[in-house]
């Protein structure tokens, strides 16, 4: 594993961490009438602590998106997951909650399952599959859940639908991360005409700021522990699946590794469970705010 591919991905996490702690600071404020809605997003940049912590968030998706270009997008996925970890550290100076064993346990799984799964699968690049029907197969399946989650999630919006909201913002999240790869990899063949005369690149932006909408909706209606790791496990599982399924990247299937990886990701997912739904991740429900209320923070 590359130490380059490492800190930049390690790295990105944090920024992603930090930033959606700052952002649902933010978005727990805004009006419910703005719920699923891109007048969320204009609201919202009224507030300075939501622009920090989208700003965050796209360093922390342009150190990514480097990481993914130098990298197997099977490798990074999970080292953009321990982005909880350092949520949960921010959350923790927020609200002085000590870790405890539920703490401890969850970095431990989350740590471990990340570190399982990389040791055990060796992810390694390929020849990425050029049938554009196995690339439409796997996108259209990821996209066609997070539309399905996203419409029983605006139905229950106020019970389990932050839980579907974020769980489709991560689906989305995927397979931004694998367009990305895809959009990289045609910039370095062929420059920015190569890059934009395909759709990739506007895919990439299409599900950014879809998933931006859903993120927020999310984090509007419940507390950050509600859908954090909902968002958290789903992103790199979509990734795994869409570099495996199309990029190109390798992993060893013998019983033995793929025993060690399934029990990773499943470590993985336990982990940013626990971590979520830790004390120190911000439990308040909030209110509904008239519109002057966010215009005035």
């Amino acid at each position: 594993m590359s130490v380059l591919v490492l800190v930049l991905a390690v790295s990105a996490a944090c920024c992603l961490g930090f930033g959606f702690v700052l952002q649902q600071n933010a978005a727990e404020k805004a009006p419910l009438s703005d719920f699923l809605s891109f007048r969320l997003l204009l609201d919202l940049m009224r507030v300075p602590r939501w622009l920090g912590g989208l700003g965050l968030m796209v360093a922390g998706m342009v150190l990514g998106a480097i990481a993914l270009g130098k990298g197997e997008i099977s490798l990074v996925e999970p080292l953009l997951a321990t982005n909880l970890l350092f949520a949960l550290a921010l959350s923790r100076h927020q609200t002085r909650q000590s870790l405890g064993r539920q703490g401890w346990a969850g970095l431990v799984l989350l740590a471990g399952g990340v570190s399982a799964f990389i040791l055990a699968g060796e992810p390694r690049a390929g020849t990425a599959v050029t049938d554009p029907l196995r690339h439409w197969l796997i996108i259209g399946a990821m996209v066609g859940a997070a539309l399905v989650l996203t419409t029983y999630g605006k139905r229950s919006r106020l019970s389990w639908g932050p839980v579907l909201l974020a769980t489709a913002a991560g689906l989305l999240y995927g397979v931004q991360d694998a367009l990305t790869r895809v959009s990289g990899i045609r910039f370095s063949e062929g420059g920015f005409t190569e890059l934009f005369t395909g759709w990739q690149p506007y895919g990439v932006l299409a599900c950014g700021v879809t998933g931006l909408v859903l993120v927020q909706s999310a984090f509007e209606t419940a507390p950050l522990r509600m859908s954090l790791p909902a968002l958290t496990a789903a992103e790199p599982l979509a990734g795994i699946l869409c570099g495996v399924g199309f990029l190109g990247d390798r992993l060893r299937t013998d019983i033995g590794a793929l025993a060690w990886e399934s029990s990773g990701l499943a470590a993985v997912v336990a982990g940013i469970v626990l971590l979520g739904l830790h004390p120190a991740m911000p439990c308040g429900v909030p209110e509904p705010q008239p519109a002057t209320d966010l215009q005035r923070r």
